[in-house]
């Protein structure tokens, strides 16, 4: 599996900022009234999150989000494991309640 693959999805999702997008991570920002969109095609991925909003992190959680910049309880982390790497996606809410980053990363085994 390749980021390229679940980002080309979002071809028709308003992407507010592109800040980086690379073979193993990816950064854009959405608007938070769109989430649902994109939890939908993230679903359709890497399965329904494993740490939604609201739930504390467990020690997993950290020591998977570790290089990514950690997941918080604010925030929303997706994970999938395949054969070479495993995938994780989260949402990262803005304080000003409107913007989200999204941050994907391929993790190499």
């Amino acid at each position: 599996m390749e980021l390229k693959e679940i980002t080309d999805c979002f071809s028709g999702l308003k992407v507010v900022e592109k800040r980086c997008i690379t073979e193993d991570f990816v950064e854009l920002v959405f608007h938070g009234h769109e989430v649902d969109n994109w939890h939908r095609i993230l679903t359709a991925f890497l399965n329904e999150p494993i740490k939604p909003k609201g739930q504390e992190p467990s020690e997993k959680d950290l020591v998977l989000t570790a290089k990514t910049g950690g997941i918080r309880l604010d925030q929303t982390l997706f994970e999938k494991e395949f054969e070479n790497a495993t995938i994780i996606a989260k949402f990262w809410p803005w304080m000003d309640n409107i913007h989200i980053t999204l941050r994907m990363a391929k993790l190499i085994k």
